[in-house]
């Protein structure tokens, strides 16, 4: 989508676990206070990106309806969506190509979302997207439907 939107014109940025947990947060836990702070963090550099005119796009998992509330407190509810990546942990498990669903099986990965870590479902996000029962094209049309009417160039 990131790609998408900055074809389209529009200035972007993608925040991942793998960009922000290398750097910015590389000194946070998988404990539940490490990822409430992992997430408070996210938030704070998506406003300044935000405030930069870019479109920032989110993609973590965020295990706490609380967080998710701090969040979009704190860039405002007018620039935030969120997205509800609906898969089942049985689909995370086959297209999981780090193997961490495996060793978090095995007990090689402690505090991981959704084996012996908790996952609070959203109870009313802006959009669910069942990955187990759409193409990424027909997210991706959903997700543009969505998005572009709310962000600017």
């Amino acid at each position: 989508m990131e790609a998408q939107l900055y074809a389209m014109g529009y200035k972007t940025y993608l925040l991942d676990g793998d960009n922000i947990r290398i750097g910015l947060n590389k000194d946070l836990s998988f404990t539940d206070e490490g990822r409430v702070e992992n997430i408070r963090r996210i938030g704070e550099v998506s406003k300044l990106l935000l405030d930069a005119g870019i479109v920032v796009l989110s993609a973590f998992i965020s295990p706490f309806k609380a967080d998710r509330d701090q969040v979009r407190e704190i860039v405002g509810s007018e620039n935030y969506i969120e997205v509800f990546v609906d898969t089942p942990i049985e689909v995370c498990e086959q297209r999981d190509v780090k193997g961490l669903y495996k060793k978090a099986r095995a007990g090689e990965v402690k505090n991981f979302t959704g084996i012996d870590s908790p996952y609070e479902r959203p109870v009313t996000p802006d959009i669910t997207i069942p990955t187990h029962q759409m193409s990424v094209d027909e997210s991706l049309t959903l997700l543009l439907q969505l998005v572009e009417p709310k962000i600017r160039r």
